[in-house]
C-alpha cells in the first residue's frame, strides 16, 4: 500500500514560484504513474501534470503549460512540481496521486479517478 505526502504549499504573490514535494512510502513507485491534481473551492478535481515513473514521459494540463515543470527522484522515491509565474487562478489544494498502471501519462492525468493513491493535500495560495 502506497502512502504519499505532500508538502511545500503555501502563500505566494502573483508571479512567484513554489515547489511541491511528494514523498512515496510503503511501497516504490516502480510501473507508477504519479500525478498532480488540484481542486479549488466550487470546481472540479483537475489533473495539472503527471509523469511515468518508467520512463519519465511526462503530461500537463494547457493552463499550466511552460509554467509548471514536473520531476521524479526514484532513487528518493520522491514526485516535485516547481510552479513558476503562478497565477490568482491557480490558488487550490493540490494532491498527489499514484497508481501502477502501463497506460499513458495523458490518458491517467486527465481522469482522477482512475487513482487509488492520494495524498492529503497541500493549500497553495497566490494572492498578493
Amino acid at each position: 500500500q502506497v502512502q504519499l505526502v505532500e508538502s511545500g504549499g503555501g502563500l505566494v504573490q502573483p508571479g512567484g514560484s513554489l515547489r511541491l514535494s511528494c514523498v512515496a512510502s510503503g511501497s516504490t513507485l516502480n510501473y507508477h504513474v504519479i500525478g498532480w491534481f488540484r481542486q479549488a473551492p466550487g470546481k472540479e478535481r483537475e489533473g495539472v501534470s503527471c509523469i511515468s515513473s518508467g520512463d519519465g514521459t511526462t503530461y500537463y494540463a494547457d493552463s499550466v503549460k511552460g509554467r509548471f515543470t514536473i520531476s521524479r527522484d526514484n532513487a528518493k522515491n520522491t514526485v516535485y512540481l516547481e510552479m513558476n509565474s503562478l497565477k490568482a487562478e491557480d490558488t487550490a489544494v493540490y494532491y498527489c496521486a499514484a497508481e501502477p498502471s502501463f497506460a499513458t501519462v495523458q490518458a491517467m492525468c486527465v481522469r482522477s479517478a482512475l487513482f487509488r493513491h492520494w495524498g492529503q493535500g497541500t493549500q497553495v495560495t497566490v494572492s498578493s
